[in-house]
């Protein structure tokens, strides 16, 4: 495979290609886009008013995504391997498919799917675990022209219907259960309490992976059955450069997740380029994402960008500790895995459990480690360079968002100055800048201010599903012209970028984003809440974690058991990936004369730092705040 003219290998060429990308940015990711496979090339580069917003990019173009990730590459490397499959247990067998192997089961699967009434436009909603199955169907999804909108197999029945309903999908793609570590889950179960109050569903579509035995009805078809009568032959669906390639829910300051929605064209053109950049990415090296399909890092990383690059890439359906702390760096030498990208989280779990799992395994086949989802904490840094890295592999810090598509800020492989805590350079293409609360550009170096992006860029959210007045008043009302990321960033003498973390109601507990609403409403739910208010504080492992401070009822227990009945309302509406680390009774909260919560003094409060409260004389209540410190948990 040779390496397009757009893959930077120096520093000089990076300054050349950042120069160019934001000189003449239409003429930049017109010739990038220009490498791909096209039906019909577009009339126009890009239409872009970021007031409404409204940004289209390669305008009228024809083209479909899945002919680039796998059709492009069959004459020349069908028989190179495109995934390899790990799975749960280290004895049982690896699957390996080439991306000849990859054509038939896309194109099987395109069929079943048309045959099951999906076409042009439908959506699809796909709740599965890490199997190949699950990256058959989204590129499936994508050849019949269908939105898929991938849910994270873990979250509740109720969350997955909520999605279900916002999209009015036709179809839920499961299988039987799934297994991560010792934990067991019976999806299609899941699925059946999810589906009672979804009437747009018309199948479920169940792959048969554990072989438990689960409830099934009218609904169900078997994915081995129909696999067995479908056609190995399948013509792409013809699709706009602006259509609608998927729908990815994500938590915000409301209580309803919204549909971040990424269209074909310009997402294929940013995932191959930001994916080749970022990792350096090389003829026949092995890459090993570690995320969840069900995240925008499995969207990017494990299915697009690396089979838009013809790239061979790992996907595990594990947990980094099982059976053994080790299994990370296990499949590393294994698959002699060049490009590794993981969650600070995994990094910390797998630090606190001893050098000695990693030492024992040779790791030098790795070129590149990154590290994905939060900000890495200094010391996680220094041993995930030492330790994993070995001081030679280089570690990138990459900074991105479900909104942005792809990596916005990040060293490309060992280019650039390598910083603990600092995730780098933007790549070209993209131009952040630094913003007072008031809207004022800071130009200068070490400074703090709020992160926005003042231009377009290829992969960026084009609305929320079914709202786009959602779309502007979240991403682009708060500053004219701009991108607001909603998080603060410091940029040091060189011009590197820091983040420091989110400045709206989101808290990043491993990596995935939730809203503290939506915690909240949940919390709600018990008979005995009156009121709930929720924040992120600082977690050894998990980045942040969650403490909630609850008001009940004067009857209420306000005990241990009654923390964990509402733990298990959490998880039953959410997942359990949302259930507070920590519950605290209080009587009151610190609210304004009008009425708003203080979060930022709760935030002081759970973190530890009460002593710098500031002024509270302001609050309708200021004596609740003594009550809440002392009552700390």
């Amino acid at each position: 495979m040779s390496t397009p003219f757009y893959q930077i290998n120096s520093q000089e060429a990076y300054d050349k290609a950042y120069q160019n990308s934001t000189q003449n940015p239409e003429m930049f990711w017109e010739s990038i886009a220009e490498t791909f496979k096209w039906k019909k090339r577009w009339t126009q580069v890009l239409e872009s008013d970021f007031i409404k917003p409204d940004v289209k990019w390669f305008v009228n173009g024809e083209l479909n995504i899945t002919e680039n990730c796998i059709d492009r590459h069959l004459e020349n490397q069908g028989n190179k391997t495109a995934i390899i499959w790990e799975p749960n247990n280290p004895n049982d067998e690896v699957r390996s498919y080439s991306y000849a192997e990859l054509a038939k089961e896309v194109n099987k699967f395109s069929n079943i799917l048309k045959e099951n009434g999906i076409t042009k436009g439908d959506r699809v909603c796909i709740y599965l675990p890490m199997i190949p199955e699950a990256a058959f169907a989204m590129l499936a999804c994508a050849r019949v022209g269908a939105i898929h909108s991938v849910v994270f197999a873990g979250f509740s029945a109720k969350a997955l219907s909520d999605r279900i309903i916002d999209a009015e999908a036709k179809m839920v793609i499961t299988s039987d259960g799934l297994v991560r570590g010792t934990k067991k889950l019976l999806l299609r179960n899941i699925v059946a309490d999810a589906v009672q109050n979804c009437p747009s569903i018309q199948t479920v579509l169940t792959v048969k992976h554990t072989g438990d035995n689960v409830n099934t009805n009218h609904l169900d078809v078997w994915y081995h059955e129909a696999y067995e009568k479908a056609s190995e032959a399948f013509e792409a669906e013809t699709m706009n450069s602006e259509d609608e390639l998927f729908i990815l829910y994500t938590s915000g300051s409301t209580g309803k997740p919204k549909g971040v929605v990424h269209t074909t064209g310009g997402y294929m053109v940013y995932a191959d380029y930001s994916f080749r950049n970022v990792f350096q990415y090389e003829g026949d090296d092995v890459f090993w994402c570690t995320a969840d399909v069900g995240w925008i890092t499995g969207h990017s990383y494990i299915v697009y960008g690396p089979l838009l690059a013809g790239s061979t890439c790992v996907m595990f359906e594990g947990i980094p500790t099982y059976p053994e702390p080790d299994r990370f760096w296990q499949v590393v030498e294994k698959h002699k895995v060049n490009q590794f990208y993981t969650a600070p989280t995994a990094i910390r779990a797998l630090m606190a459990c001893g050098d000695h799992h990693a030492d024992k395994y040779e790791m030098d086949s790795l070129k590149v480690i990154g590290s994905v989802g939060e900000p890495i904490n200094e010391e996680a840094w220094n041993w995930y360079n030492e330790k994993i890295g070995r001081g030679k592999a280089a570690l990138v810090d990459t900074w991105w968002q479900t909104e942005t598509g792809g990596i916005m800020i990040s060293n490309l492989g060992k280019i650039g100055i390598h910083k603990a805590t600092h995730a780098g350079l933007p790549l070209p293409g993209i131009q952040p800048v630094l913003l007072t609360a008031e809207g004022k550009l800071i130009e200068e170096n070490n400074q703090e201010g709020l992160l926005a992006v003042k231009f377009p860029w290829p992969s960026m959210i084009r609305t929320t599903w079914g709202d786009h007045e959602r779309c502007r008043q979240v991403y682009f009302s708060a500053f004219e012209n701009h991108y607001f990321t909603g998080d603060g960033a410091k940029r040091d003498e060189n011009g590197l970028y820091r983040i420091i973390g989110r400045v709206d109601d989101v808290i990043n507990v491993s990596g995935h984003r939730l809203g503290t609403a939506e915690v909240e409403n949940a919390i709600n739910e018990h008979p005995q809440v009156i009121e709930s208010a929720v924040v992120g504080y600082p977690h050894d492992i998990k980045g942040q974690g969650i403490y909630a401070y609850v008001i009940c009822s004067e009857t209420a227990r306000k005990d241990d058991a009654m923390r964990k009945e509402m733990e298990a309302i959490v998880s039953d509406v959410i997942g359990r990936i949302a259930k507070p680390d920590k519950i605290q009774f209080v009587t009151g909260l610190p609210k304004t004369r009008s009425g708003k919560i203080m979060r930022r003094i709760l935030r002081k409060i759970a973190d530890g730092t009460s002593d710098s409260l500031g002024d509270v004389s302001t609050l309708l209540d200021p004596s609740v705040v003594d009550s809440i410190i002392e009552g700390k948990v």
